[in-house]
């Protein structure tokens, strides 16, 4: 493993994401860029898919500053979109494909996106959820078989794929590699122009008053986010390297670190557009990625997979957590199985939040101390503050986490107030971000996270925010109030749990349950939906009237309000 010398400053290029993935291709043309199940795309050629798709896009009437949903898995149509848009000046708008219809449709609205790019498989969804927005939209359909090779494709097709050849079957949709015709010709496309000012991607995070909030993003946010981690990697990304990129492009984590980082420094992305237990660890085996990066019930799942015992895992040069805390326990285990598999590294624990693009501190890559999150990447400072101020607090004590940088994001989308209560230009005239989260820092400037100041569930790595499930569950025509918790899970880490009073009259029984069930997979995203619910005639309340959840919190995850007070 080359060593590296991690600088503490970087000067950040004033190129765009393409132009950044563009001045890679013209050191390493015929290195690979990405791997889609053995099928290999060069930096050269994923240029070119690239100005094709953007050819497409103009041809489609999309013109700078334009918003167009991808709504995808990770896949090589998925890369070949988000950088086209980018190539154009149009804006990538990240949107999970298991997204309830509403939630789809509301996100079409709020960035008043004129296109979306989605998979045959979640084809029928798109389509009603256009239903409930008024500006035109063109569907663009993927075909996973499309980018496989002739043993796969056919497989596939047999397999699973003739579900879906059907589709489109609309006037308004279009298979992408149809819509790729139209870029066909070699139209001169307009010279790249690069704004840190300009919103190039939008994430979405949950919101305060249980509405989704877009966090608009730039080229420099993602441009430093993908050099900064490299630094705090503290290792000499080349061609040659590769990374398994199993988190997902809608995930900050997924598009910033598992493929922009790499992208730009000329490694190569193993895309996995779906995660099993079964094809990780195959994928592990048979393609020896140097770097691999997940949440933390990836790592969880891998020290039980038994295709892998006995496995040598000596190839792997980095294992970076993100997107929840991982636990001490967790952390001794995983290092043990792979000191037991050949490898000589540790995994290392990143902190930080879509509003920052993903990571913004990770733990060095030799040292560890215990509950700490590491230090800060290059250029990025952190305080910890009296929460709500910009008074700091002295080292040791704990209060509110805010950082500034370069990866700090634009602002939320059309919401002014929300980007206020976030967004902070303090006196020493740099604009800080006040993250919500309780910790503290050594003297050594390490940082420990603590707990969040706002509720919020995570599970299976994806933010799940209580408030937007309540509201939805509350609009149902037999429901009174609810309250949604979340439930310690071995697998997942959390499950969603709903409390539901139901209103006078209404019975609360198996069919009750099961409407309520059939309502909300139309209106919340898989990954969000309650797994348990449990109906009371009452819930408990606070003095000041509202839904005490964290007593709810604390009866379903057998916590004695001692041991709560003990942990806050």
């Amino acid at each position: 493993m080359e060593t590296y010398t991690q600088r503490s400053h970087l000067e950040y290029p004033k190129l765009t994401m393409f132009q950044m993935i563009e001045q890679i291709a013209g050191l390493y043309p015929k290195e690979p860029a990405y791997e889609f199940y053995g099928r290999k795309t060069s930096y050269l050629a994923f240029i070119r898919r690239i100005e094709r798709a953007a050819r497409a896009f103009l041809a489609l009437g999309i013109e700078k500053g334009d918003a167009v949903t991808i709504c995808m898995p990770n896949t090589p149509q998925a890369l070949d979109c988000f950088y086209a848009l980018n190539r154009i000046g149009a804006i990538a708008n990240m949107v999970h494909p298991l997204s309830a219809r509403s939630e789809i449709s509301f996100y079409l609205r709020i960035s008043h996106s004129k296109a979306i790019l989605t998979a045959d498989l979640f084809y029928e969804k798109v389509e009603e959820a256009l239903f409930e927005v008024e500006q035109p939209v063109t569907v663009l359909v993927a075909r996973i078989q499309d980018e496989l090779n002739p043993a796969l494709k056919a497989a596939y097709v047999i397999k699973k794929g003739k579900d879906f050849l059907r589709f489109p079957n609309t006037d308004h949709a279009v298979l992408w590699k149809h819509f790729l015709k139209k870029g066909s010709k070699p139209t001169l496309l307009p010279a790249p122009e690069f704004n840190p000012s300009r919103t190039a991607v939008i994430l979405y995070s949950g919101g305060t008053s249980g509405t989704p909030k877009g966090i608009c993003l730039s080229d420099l946010n993602f441009n430093a986010c993908a050099m900064q981690a490299r630094e705090a990697i503290g290792q000499e990304f080349h061609t040659g390297l590769k990374m398994l990129s199993c988190m997902p492009c809608f995930h900050g984590f997924g598009l910033g670190i598992n493929l922009h980082t790499v992208l730009i420094h000329g490694a190569c992305c193993i895309l996995m557009p779906t995660f099993t237990n079964k094809s990780y660890a195959q994928m592990l085996i048979k393609k020896k990625p140097n770097f691999i990066a997940g949440v933390p019930t990836i790592f969880e799942a891998l020290l039980h997979i038994p295709d892998l015992n006995g496995k040598d895992l000596s190839f792997l040069q980095g294992m970076f957590c993100g997107g929840d805390s991982l636990s001490v326990e967790l952390k001794k285990k995983v290092d043990a199985f792979l000191k037991e598999h050949g490898s000589s590294i540790q995994i290392r624990e990143g902190y930080g939040l879509t509003e920052c693009v993903t990571a913004s501190c990770l733990t060095p890559r030799d040292t560890y101390r215990e509950g700490s999150i590491g230090i800060p990447f290059p250029d990025t400072s952190y305080r910890i503050v009296k929460p709500g101020t910009d008074e700091d607090m002295p080292c040791g004590k704990e209060g509110e986490i805010i950082l500034s940088g370069p990866t700090v994001m634009l602002g939320y989308l059309d919401n002014p107030e929300e980007t206020s209560d976030a967004l902070k230009p303090l006196s020493d005239g740099k604009n800080w971000l006040y993250t919500g989260d309780l910790g503290y820092m050594d003297e050594d400037g390490y940082v420990y996270y603590r707990q969040r100041m706002k509720r919020l569930i995570i599970t299976n790595g994806y933010n799940v925010y209580p408030g937007q499930v309540e509201n939805i569950i509350d609009a149902h025509p037999d429901v009174s109030y609810s309250c949604v918790i979340g439930v310690k899970d071995p697998r997942r880490m959390h499950r969603v749990k709903a409390y539901i009073v139901l209103k006078d009259g209404i019975s609360p029984d198996a069919e009750r349950r099961k409407r309520i069930m059939e309502y909300l997979r139309l209106h919340v995203a898989r990954y969000a939906l309650p797994k348990e619910i449990e109906f009371r005639q009452e819930l408990p309340k606070t003095l000041v009237g509202k839904v005490a959840y964290r007593l709810l919190e604390e009866e379903s995850n057998n916590i004695s309000p001692q041991e709560r007070n003990q942990n806050s």
